[in-house]
């Protein structure tokens, strides 16, 4: 997924998945066993913290990893007429994210997607497109030499939350008023009820995706 050479740019959003993130990656190049060079980026928008950024800046240097702040006024590119949505935030921060990444030769961008997140795409992709797709580890972008790739592809939630706790990391929740999480919350708690929080059925539902028998599918 990060190949010898690579130029790394983390999307640091200040949730515990970003931070568990670098903070891997982090370590494994401190110990020789990451041959790339990553950088942070943190998008700033109309809702953002200052003290956000600030605290960002102070556990990046204390991972010895660059970050760099970029003000984004996602607010003001809304349409008129159109409302505030978490969708349209978070697009227009993977926008900032990619466009910075070409503009700085970066050669791969990391996001801290992790397996619940892969497997609530899926449903609800499902259950709302009628489509069978959901976020793949890699994307490679024909056009440019860049991709997109996910570490945390293969990790639960619960995993995620258990380190970042051990590790007293501090996650920040956005308080804009538009959130709109409800759905993805929903499609979260039929999860975990279907599978009974259970980790072989979550990874047998993803392996299920590899595993394509068409003969007993409809045309």
């Amino acid at each position: 997924m990060i190949r010898p050479g690579d130029r790394v740019l983390v999307g640091a959003s200040g949730g515990k998945d970003s931070a568990v993130l670098m903070r891997d990656l982090a370590l494994k190049k401190r110990q020789g066993r990451l041959d790339a060079d990553v950088v942070g980026l943190h998008i700033r928008n109309d809702f953002s913290p200052h003290a956000l950024s600030e605290r960002l800046k102070a556990e990046y240097a204390d991972w010895g990893v660059p970050l760099v702040v970029k003000d984004v006024a996602v607010e003001g590119r809304l349409k008129p007429g159109r409302r505030m949505n978490c969708y349209w935030c978070s697009t227009q921060r993977r926008t900032e994210l990619i466009r910075y990444a070409m503009a700085e030769g970066f050669t791969a961008v990391a996001l801290g997607h992790h397996l619940d997140d892969v497997l609530e795409t899926l449903f609800m992709n499902m259950m709302r497109k009628g489509e069978l797709s959901t976020m793949p580890p890699v994307v490679e972008y024909r056009k440019y030499p860049l991709r997109i790739i996910r570490p945390l592809y293969l990790v639960e939630e619960k995993q995620v939350v258990e380190l970042a706790t051990k590790l007293g990391f501090v996650a920040s929740t956005c308080t804009c008023g538009y959130n709109d999480h409800s759905e993805r919350d929903r499609t979260r708690e039929r999860i975990e009820a279907l599978t009974g929080g259970s980790s072989d059925v979550k990874r047998n539902i993803l392996e299920s995706l590899r595993h394509v028998n068409a003969e007993y599918l409809p045309t």
